[in-house]
């Protein structure tokens, strides 16, 4: 599932590609996809208007169109998109298709049909009514301190849970939990202020390094578990066997020896 790394790296490449450039078509190949919104509607707000800017919260990409309002693409499973400066280079069966004026092109693609795609007046009131927390990349310390504190279960839990933080999903809750040697399935409320450090650090870190990798794994640095997180694979830093278990119905995978329980 596209995580914030991710969903950044869509944002930059939206940024680079397809702003300020009218839009003459509109096909939604996917109308179960739409919120709030039906597919005739959408055609409306956007034809003859262009994105103008880009915004991202957690796993949300939000796109300003001049004045009319807000597109939300939230990726689901296996999302993504696709410039093509001539829209017949673009997949026809997309879930959304832009046609620009120019003949440019811009697909929003999520083959297991499990994107989303709404509209919004303003991304503060979307966010606040779909219950995100607070985006994980802007967390200080200070409030990833207060989030912390009276939390029940277990630490991968709480880094997975958008209403908490927006923006970790599973692998890069193991490998933020790899970077801090903290066990997935230690209780968040052990977690002492020096270990809540070590974490929120490792968090900024590890977000930013995917980021400039580009949501690669093969670009990852070389000490990172990514590349190496299914059972039975070599720990990067000290050769253990790394280890999955289920925790609350997702698989976390990680290092015996650098994670103890």
């Amino acid at each position: 599932m596209p995580e914030l790394p991710d969903v950044e790296t869509f944002k930059r490449y939206l940024d680079a590609t397809a702003l300020h450039q009218p839009i003459g078509k509109v096909r939604v190949g996917a109308p179960r996809l739409l919120h709030g919104i039906t597919p005739q509607g959408l055609g409306r707000r956007l034809h003859g208007r262009a994105l103008e800017s880009t915004r991202r919260h957690g796993k949300y990409l939000f796109a300003r169109v001049d004045e009319a309002g807000w597109l939300v693409l939230h990726f689901g499973m296996s999302g993504r998109l696709q410039y093509a400066t001539a829209s017949g280079q673009l997949p026809q069966d997309a879930e959304l298709l832009l046609w620009f004026e120019n003949k440019a092109g811009l697909a929003y693609i999520a083959p297991r049909k499990l994107g989303r795609i709404d509209w919004s007046g303003e991304p503060d009131d979307y966010i606040a009514s779909r219950g995100l927390g607070p985006d994980a990349l802007a967390l200080d310390y200070a409030r990833f301190r207060d989030l912390a504190r009276g939390r029940r279960g277990g630490v991968k839990s709480w880094l997975m849970d958008q209403g908490s933080l927006a923006g970790i999903g599973n692998l890069y809750a193991d490998e933020i939990l790899f970077q801090a040697g903290i066990h997935p399935g230690q209780a968040v409320a052990e977690l002492d202020d020096n270990t809540l450090q070590a974490l929120h650090k490792a968090l900024r870190r590890v977000l930013r390094q995917a980021i400039e990798a580009r949501a690669e794994p093969d670009a990852m640095p070389r000490s990172f578990l990514l590349p190496h997180r299914h059972a039975g694979a070599r720990c990067p830093r000290c050769g253990e066997r790394v280890a999955a278990i289920k925790l609350a119905g997702r698989t976390a995978c990680f290092c015996p020896r650098c994670q103890p329980g």
